[in-house]
């Protein structure tokens, strides 16, 4: 068997949660190496892996970055649900029928879900 063959391969997203939830419990920015550790400390995950990820959030505006020498510190702004939610709506942004992607979303839920999404509809807003 394989190093490949032996650790599973992460589902889409997930490695951008488990940074993200890295991040909001770390109490200060962190650097790629430092995320890369705590996220994996078997040292199956490539540097380059944590970098492109933590670079493809920031530009989603999920963490921040600053500088700290040649490298970047990065912070969550964000966590994984926050995460999910900016890709549905960015998902939704692109259609031209909203109501038609909605409805769709809306019957393929599970009882449960759906309820708990009539329920958050009905809550009064925070304003």
């Amino acid at each position: 068997m394989t190093p490949d063959e032996a650790r599973p391969r992460r589902r889409p997203g997930q490695l951008e949660a488990e940074i993200l939830t890295v991040l909001g419990s770390a109490g200060a920015p962190l650097t790629p190496g430092e995320v890369r550790d705590r996220v994996d400390p078997a040292g199956g995950l490539s540097y380059s892996a944590v970098v492109t990820t933590l670079t493809r959030l920031h530009e989603r505006g999920a963490v921040t970055r600053e500088r700290a020498g040649r490298a970047y510190r990065y912070g969550a702004l964000s966590d994984p649900a926050g995460l999910v939610a900016d890709r549905i709506n960015r998902l939704l942004s692109a259609q031209s029928d909203r109501a038609s992607v909605l409805r769709r979303f809306v019957s393929r839920l599970s009882e449960q879900d759906e309820r708990l999404l009539r329920d958050l509809l009905n809550e009064e807003p925070d304003c």
